[in-house]
């Protein structure tokens, strides 16, 4: 098989896992997106698994969204970042995508609404949570948690949406299981306690490995990278840990 064949199989056996996963979790069918994490992607191949049928992709890297941007820009496709962004990179980033699902701290929500009003515009944002306390992680502290959604909240060019977490690094999925449920419990009392506003329940969560159990424990976006286009040259552990990127 060629590589664009190898990518519409992958994609094919990723839908039929969220599709499982959704129905043992008992929720309703369609209700978990697949996003397609696509840090060190070839433009080219995420093209193909685009035209393929996917709607929804993620880039950790602004010059990376750049690079891809000829390839990608005309396809009908929904662009986030999830990854680490430095408010110098704030202006730029805002030319490529829809939402930022990684705000984490309060400078950040400070700089994208200032140039967000400069631009006359609105911008989607997730909340990032940092669930698993690992250093190399970035993400507000759980702690933290509200006090950054009332910051967001009271900006408004900034439309949140839910949460995100990367959660913990490990090879049985029952180990990350406390993550995504941690994620879930703040997003539901935020809720509760209308800090968030109604239907802001997103939460972005669950890869490749974990991804069924990100479902069980309520995730309705999955990032997926590897199971689709195959295994990059290192581990997601050394993609995810920004601090040393």
């Amino acid at each position: 098989m060629n590589e664009a064949t190898d990518i519409i199989s992958n994609l094919g056996i990723v839908k039929e896992r969220i599709a499982v996963a959704t129905e043992k979790a008992g929720r309703v069918p369609g209700s978990v997106r697949l996003l397609l994490a696509t840090k060190t992607v070839p433009a080219e191949r995420i093209r193909v698994a685009i035209e393929a049928g996917s709607a929804l992709t993620g880039e950790n890297k602004v010059q990376e969204l750049k690079e891809k941007d000829h390839l990608l820009r005309n396809l009908p496709v929904e662009r986030h970042f999830i990854g680490h962004l430095q408010t110098n990179k704030i202006k730029e980033v805002l030319k490529y995508v829809n939402c930022i699902q990684s705000l984490d701290r309060p400078e950040l929500a400070e700089k994208l609404h200032q140039r967000l009003v400069y631009e006359g515009r609105t911008m989607e944002v997730l909340v990032q949570v940092n669930t698993s306390f690992e250093q190399s992680k970035f993400g507000t502290h759980p702690d933290d948690a509200f006090r950054l959604i009332e910051k967001v909240r009271s900006l408004d060019t900034l439309q949140v949406k839910g949460l995100m977490t990367i959660g913990l690094f490990a090879a049985d999925p029952e180990k990350v299981r406390p993550s995504f449920r941690l994620l879930r419990e703040i997003r539901d009392q935020a809720l509760r306690s209308g800090l968030l506003p109604p239907g802001a329940d997103v939460l972005s969560m669950g890869m490749s490995g974990d991804l069924e159990t990100a479902i069980e424990e309520g995730a309705t976006i999955v990032r997926v990278g590897t199971s689709i286009f195959g295994k990059r040259q290192y581990p997601d552990s050394y993609y995810w840990n920004e601090r040393n990127n």
